[in-house]
C-alpha cells in the first residue's frame, strides 16, 4: 500500500465542513471590510522569495522546495503568500487605477521543515493584505478584523501580542545593541542562533529553543530605540485598539520570521494548542513593494494558520456535516429509472438527496438511511408506483406522508418548505 508522504495530510470529509465554515466566515467578514479575493499560482521564481523573505532566513536556507526547470531558472513552491501577492500587485499594475488595494487569498503553502503536531510541509493559510495605506489605524483595523473573525468562530483563550520593529532609521541602532548583548551570550545560544548573530540578530528573538529564550530575557527592546515617527505610529495603534476594547499585550520579544517586516508586528495566540500556539500573525512591510521593483507603496497584512484553527475547532465543536434532506429507498427493479430521475432533479433544485441503487431490503435501506442522518426517507416500490403516490417518512417525528408521483419534485419541495416553516 502506498502511504501518504510524511508531513502532508488528507483533509477528510469529516473535517471539511469545519474548514468550509472557517473559510466562509473569513470571506464574509473580509469582504464587508472591502477586501477582494485574488488567486495566485502555487509556483513562483525562487528569486521572488530569496529577495523578499531574505537569503539568511531558515525558510530560504533550509525549508523551500526549489527545483530546476532544466535550464538556469529555479522555481519554488510558495512558502508564504505575501511575496506572491506583492508580485501580482506590481506585475499586473494593480496600483494604477488606485494604489489602495485590499486583497485576500486562501490556499496551500509549502515548507520542508520538521513535521510535528500542528505543523505540516503542506499547510494552509488565509492571507489579507492592504496596499497604499501607511496609517497606523489600518494596522489596528486589521487586528480588530482578526479579533472579530475569531470571536465569530467562538474561539476563546486568545491573546493579542504586539510589538514595533522600527524602520530603517531607528532599527540599525537597536540591531547593534542587540548584537553586542547576544555576543556576550553566545555560549548560551543554539548553533542556528550563533550563525544568525552576524547576519540577522533579530531572528534570535524568534528562536524557541529554551536556552535561547533564557538568554534573551534581559536583551534590549526595540521599543526603547524607536524614532519619533515610529513611536507615534505605535502609540496610535495601541490607542486605537484600546478604543475598541481589544485586549493586547506588549511583547518586546515578538518579531516576525521574515525579513521584510517594519513597524507594527502582531500575533494572535491561543492556549489550546500547546507549543504551536500562534494561529495568526502579521504586520507592516512598507518597503517590500519597492524592494521587488514596484512603486514605493506602504503595505500591511496578516496570515491565519488554517490547519491549526481547524484543529482547534474540531477538538471543541466540530461543524456537523449536512445530512441529506431526502434518502430515496428504491425497492424493485421497476422503480430504478424513475427514482434515478427524481434524485437528479431534486439535487439539481438544491435538495440534498441520497439514493441507494442496490437491491437491498427495505430494512437494510432504512438502516443505511439512518446512518446518513437523513431527515426524510422516500419509500418507493412497485405498489407505490402503481398507486401513483410514494411514502415520505419524517425520520424524527416518524410521520408518513403520501406524495403524488405526478409532479413529485415540486410536491417534495413544497412539503420541505412547509416543514421548515413549522420549525
Amino acid at each position: 500500500m502506498i502511504q501518504l508522504i510524511r508531513g502532508f495530510k488528507d483533509i477528510l470529509p469529516e473535517e471539511i465542513d469545519t474548514w468550509k465554515h472557517i473559510e466562509a466566515t473569513a470571506v464574509a467578514l473580509f469582504e464587508s471590510f472591502g477586501f477582494r479575493e485574488i488567486r495566485l499560482p502555487l509556483v513562483e521564481k525562487a528569486e521572488l522569495f530569496q529577495r523578499s523573505i531574505g537569503e539568511n532566513t531558515d525558510i530560504v536556507e533550509k525549508e523551500m522546495y526549489t527545483f530546476s526547470t532544466g535550464g538556469d531558472e529555479l522555481i519554488t513552491l510558495r512558502p508564504e503568500a505575501t511575496a506572491s501577492v506583492v508580485r501580482s500587485y506590481i506585475q499586473q499594475k494593480l496600483y494604477a487605477p488606485d494604489p489602495v488595494r485590499k486583497l485576500y487569498t486562501i490556499g496551500p503553502m509549502f515548507r520542508r521543515e520538521r513535521p510535528q503536531k500542528g505543523r505540516y510541509r503542506q499547510f494552509y493559510q488565509i492571507n489579507a493584505e492592504v496596499f497604499g495605506v501607511d496609517s497606523p489605524y489600518m494596522d489596528a483595523q486589521l487586528i480588530y478584523m482578526l479579533w472579530t473573525f475569531f470571536t465569530r468562530l467562538e474561539i476563546s483563550g486568545l491573546t493579542v501580542q504586539i510589538n514595533s520593529l522600527g524602520c530603517p532609521a531607528c532599527r540599525p541602532a537597536f540591531k547593534a545593541a542587540l548584537s553586542d548583548y547576544l555576543t556576550v551570550k553566545a555560549g548560551d545560544l543554539c548553533t542556528d542562533c550563533v550563525r544568525r548573530l552576524d547576519k540577522n540578530p533579530l531572528r534570535v528573538l524568534d528562536c524557541k529553543v529554551p536556552s535561547c529564550q533564557a538568554a534573551i530575557i534581559d536583551a534590549p527592546s526595540m521599543t526603547d530605540y524607536l524614532c519619533d515617527s515610529c513611536a507615534r505610529h505605535f502609540g496610535t495603534v495601541q490607542a486605537a485598539l484600546a478604543s475598541e476594547n481589544i485586549p493586547y499585550v506588549l511583547n518586546p520579544r515578538l518579531v516576525r520570521g521574515l525579513d521584510y517586516y517594519t513597524r507594527t508586528a502582531f500575533e494572535i495566540q491561543t492556549d489550546a494548542l500547546g507549543a504551536q500556539n500562534a494561529i495568526a500573525g502579521g504586520g507592516r512591510y512598507d518597503m517590500l513593494v519597492e524592494m521587488l521593483g514596484g512603486p514605493a507603496q506602504p503595505a500591511v497584512g496578516f496570515a491565519i494558520g488554517l490547519d491549526r484553527l481547524a484543529a482547534l475547532l474540531m477538538q471543541d465543536r466540530p461543524v456537523a456535516a449536512k445530512a441529506p434532506d431526502i434518502f430515496i429507498a428504491a425497492l424493485g427493479a421497476e422503480t430504478k429509472d424513475k427514482t434515478f430521475a427524481w434524485s437528479c432533479a431534486l439535487a439539481a433544485q438544491g435538495v440534498r438527496t441520497e439514493i441507494d441503487f442496490s437491491n437491498k431490503s427495505l430494512k437494510a435501506l432504512m438502516k443505511r438511511a439512518d446512518r446518513t442522518g437523513a431527515d426524510h426517507v422516500m419509500m418507493v416500490g412497485d405498489r407505490e408506483m402503481a398507486e401513483g403516490a410514494v411514502i415520505l417518512r419524517n425520520m424524527r417525528t416518524k410521520e408518513q406522508t403520501a406524495i403524488p408521483v405526478d409532479g413529485l419534485v415540486d410536491h417534495v419541495q413544497k412539503y420541505l418548505k412547509n416543514q421548515e416553516s413549522k420549525t
